[in-house]
């Protein structure tokens, strides 16, 4: 049986709209997705689907075996909403009292759920296993990591994934797709700063803490503009300063948190080294002692090249060449990246933007909708790279 993944998209997207928009309603924040995943589960069933529930707390999984044998692939959308108040004046606007779908995992869910109905009708014509995935708590960075250290990969193991995430700055009909970097590592940073306190008006009493905590603040900069090459990126920023407790009291302790973004994973290995060096020569020249904490959080979400391939001919099937951008990277980050490092994968930006319906406002907005004409296209072209993948695999294994 040969399917038009386009055409088929196309024909369910009312229904897809329907869902989307319940999910929209009701938004459940991380970890707390319980009649979210209810209602997945119900779809996957309505399209006899085997349904895994409780991965990672409350993910799901469904698990669509074809009529042949072949690899195993998956397909990952996030579920959950953020504690934001949303102030659209839409019919489907959340009915949940500051809780907001305002990054779109709802039409992410709803895009993946699409794939899951297409396929379902190509069963007996696919070589080997579909896994879909609905991650919770994406936004608190404990999703995917969860649902992995349960075994999501497993059982049957996944040999490659694919995901998409909407994109406000990409035109609905298009798609982007590229291989290589395409958003940030994420790390966190705490750096604390030791003085010695002492009155005010006789600083040269004590060891001016926040003194030296302003200095290390500019001189981390420093290691953005000479010690990384002019062809590679990194950010830190230092978000928030915490010292002294008096007016007239010079502060013996500061407290400083902050992120680092990088793409290249060779970058990010060296920034702590780079980060604690200037730490703590520049605490050395104000006499006083600093002390850092990197935490690496989430990894680069980097697209490997045989399947962002197969990913970038299934993206022109549903939205032609003419609707393939080249995106641009983001500083943002995406737990989608910890399956990566375990399978080879790519992730899509799928656009939603429409500014003739003012439909342009950025993630995490109080104002950030979608175009729902995108929902079918995610669902195509999810599909669509998971059938082409079994293909290809089953053709070379022929070979």
């Amino acid at each position: 049986m040969t399917i038009d993944f386009k055409d088929e998209a196309k024909c369910i997207s009312d229904k897809l709209i329907r869902i989307r928009r319940f999910f929209h309603e009701n938004p459940e924040l991380s970890f707390k997705e319980f009649e979210t995943g209810k209602r997945i589960v119900e779809l996957l069933e309505e399209s006899e689907i085997e349904v895994i529930e409780n991965v990672g707390k409350t993910g799901v999984v469904g698990i669509l075996k074809g009529g042949k044998p072949g690899k195993v692939v998956a397909l990952r959308a996030d579920i959950d909403a953020l504690p934001i108040t949303e102030m659209n004046d839409v019919e489907y606007k959340s009915k949940i009292e500051g809780v907001m779908h305002a990054c779109g995992h709802d039409s992410h869910a709803t895009s993946l759920l699409g794939a899951a109905m297409l396929l379902g009708k190509v069963r007996k014509d696919l070589k080997g296993t579909v896994k879909f995935i609905f991650e919770p708590a994406e936004e608190i960075n404990q999703g995917a990591k969860a649902m992995i250290e349960d075994g999501v990969l497993e059982n049957p193991k996944v040999d490659a994934i694919f995901g998409l995430h909407n994109s406000p700055n990409i035109p609905a009909g298009s798609v982007g797709v590229k291989e290589g970097p395409l958003m940030a590592a994420v790390d966190t940073t705490g750096i604390r700063i030791y003085g010695e306190s002492s009155h005010g008006a006789i600083p040269d009493r004590g060891r001016d803490a926040i003194l030296a905590a302003s200095a290390v603040v500019m001189n981390l900069q420093s290691i953005v503009s000479r010690k990384i090459s002019a062809f590679q990126t990194a950010v830190i920023s230092i978000g928030t300063i915490n010292g002294g407790k008096a007016n007239n009291v010079i502060s013996e302790y500061v407290e400083m948190t902050g992120t680092c973004r990088t793409y290249d994973p060779k970058v990010r290995e060296q920034l702590p080294r780079l980060m604690k060096n200037i730490i703590q020569k520049t605490c050395e020249a104000y006499n006083a002692a600093g002390e850092l904490e990197y935490e690496f959080t989430l990894p680069a979400v980097i697209n490997e090249r045989e399947t962002t391939a197969i990913g970038r001919k299934a993206v022109s099937k549903i939205v032609g060449d003419d609707g393939i951008v080249i995106p641009e990277l983001t500083g943002g980050g995406e737990d989608f990246a910890l399956y990566q490092e375990q399978v080879p994968g790519c992730f899509y930006f799928l656009g939603v933007r429409n500014e003739e319906r003012g439909i342009v406002h950025e993630w995490h907005s109080q104002e950030f909708d979608i175009d729902e004409s995108a929902l079918c296209i995610g669902a195509g072209i999810l599909a669509q790279s998971a059938f082409d993948f079994l293909e290809k695999e089953s053709s070379d294994g022929m070979q």
